[in-house]
């Protein structure tokens, strides 16, 4: 059954009712701010996150042990005697997690063209299985992908430029072997791709993984890295685990690394985000808290003979603390269903469809990867009742003073009119 002095403390709210819809309206606008400040925050560290492991390096990569941090043309998996790429790929494929996984060989070299040349990162890819984890590849700006064993490869935009060619033309490119010797053959441009990334359009050379491999001299088994794409990118850690734990039957000395070992300053930011949450709630519902011990106050001011009558009758203070507690309460229940009417679904709007701001602000790069400017939010439970919580502490917080202001005024002086 409920208290009377509960009932007590809704049916105060319908006595002022504008005063009652504004308060509710500030505390729901402070819940909306807060869950909307976080996901939206949430949603640029998974866009940066997404953007960052999609584009090329991919959610885990695979190498030999001694591969990191040298990146040496030398050291392949499995050595010198390389390793069976097939089934290597198949045990990798195997893991539920994985929804893609491809070869790479990776080597310095020049790109020439008449008199212009040009420093690049060759990357030997497959041509079925790469474009399956590589967002750069998915659509190229002009021409098509180049095909296997065919002396064909792709550029960035701005190497073409640098070098004053375009699809169609033929280009030629010297790396230098792992036998010692200097490589160089000639190859025909089917593809150009734009990152948006000066680094990766000025420098990135894609060719078929044996043609590369043909160049520097490497055998058919010999590759640097086994790149792997997985469905979340939050769950690559635990990803990572399952797949080197599989991997030790190969009997290969094998080092497999999620994007949060390989790119520790973006593990870093979202840590740093995260630290801000307790900051963005402290300010919004500070600010609340004096909107609604404003509105108390004047309640309880309002109804001082009232409380006065109350307590010559027998009232205990304590019962008039629980009536304005009960009305604070009431309060921001109602901010609450308030908030959460306007937030949900613009949070549902704004994660399924997020408003494209490129208009406002271009394109904009973080740590190395292309982000798209959008007002994107993720869901966070999590957060979502941690400020409902927020939001009721914050309304009980500040009538408390009120309510005790209310509990202890003198019953005959304010009946006299002191």
């Amino acid at each position: 059954m409920v208290s009377p002095w509960v009932r007590i403390g809704w049916r105060n709210l319908g006595r002022h009712r504008k005063r009652t819809v504004l308060t509710a309206l500030g505390l729901g606008a402070g819940y909306f701010a807060v869950v909307f400040i976080v996901g939206w925050a949430d949603g640029i560290t998974a866009e940066m996150v997404e953007n960052a492991t999609g584009l090329v390096s991919g959610q885990i990569e695979i190498h030999a042990r001694d591969y990191r941090p040298e990146r040496s043309l030398y050291n392949t998996i499995g050595g010198r005697e390389g390793v069976d790429v097939s089934e290597l790929l198949r045990t990798v494929s195997l893991d539920a997690a994985v929804v893609a996984a491809a070869p790479r060989v990776y080597a310095g070299g020049l790109v020439s063209s008449g008199d212009s040349t040009s420093a690049g990162m060759l990357m030997g890819i497959d041509p079925e299985l790469e474009p399956r984890l590589s967002r750069f590849l998915h659509e190229l700006t002009d021409g098509r992908l180049p095909r296997s064993s065919s002396r064909e490869l792709a550029i960035g935009t701005e190497m073409a430029r640098e070098l004053a060619v375009d699809v169609g033309d033929e280009v030629v490119v010297v790396a230098p072997g792992a036998d010692g010797s200097m490589g160089n053959d000639v190859f025909r441009i089917t593809g150009l791709f734009r990152t948006g990334l000066a680094e990766l359009d000025t420098t990135f050379v894609v060719l078929p993984i044996e043609d590369l491999q043909l160049l520097v001299s490497l055998g058919p088994g010999r590759i640097h890295e086994v790149s792997v794409a997985t469905a979340d990118p939050w769950r690559a850690d635990a990803a990572a685990l399952t797949l080197a734990t599989a991997l030790t039957a190969t009997g290969l000395d094998l080092e497999v690394a999620s994007w949060t070992e390989l790119r520790p300053e973006m593990l870093e930011y979202v840590s740093l985000v995260d630290s801000f949450y307790f900051i963005i709630f402290f300010v919004v519902f500070t600010v609340a808290m004096f909107g609604v011990a404003n509105t108390m106050l004047m309640a309880t001011y309002e109804r001082r003979r009232e409380f006065a009558v109350m307590l010559a009758l027998g009232t205990t203070p304590m019962m008039v603390v629980l009536i304005v507690i009960a009305e604070a309460v009431a309060m921001g229940v109602l901010s609450l269903v308030i908030g959460g009417a306007v937030t949900f679904p613009l949070m549902v709007w704004w994660h399924t469809a997020p408003p494209d701001m490129s208009w406002l602000y271009g394109e904009l790069s973080a740590f190395g990867t292309l982000m798209r400017p959008t007002l994107r939010v993720e869901y966070n439970v999590v957060v979502w009742f941690q400020a409902a919580c927020a939001l009721i502490a914050t309304a009980v917080l500040a009538a408390l003073y009120p309510a005790l202001r209310a509990s202890q005024a003198p019953p005959a002086d304010t009946l006299s009119g002191l």
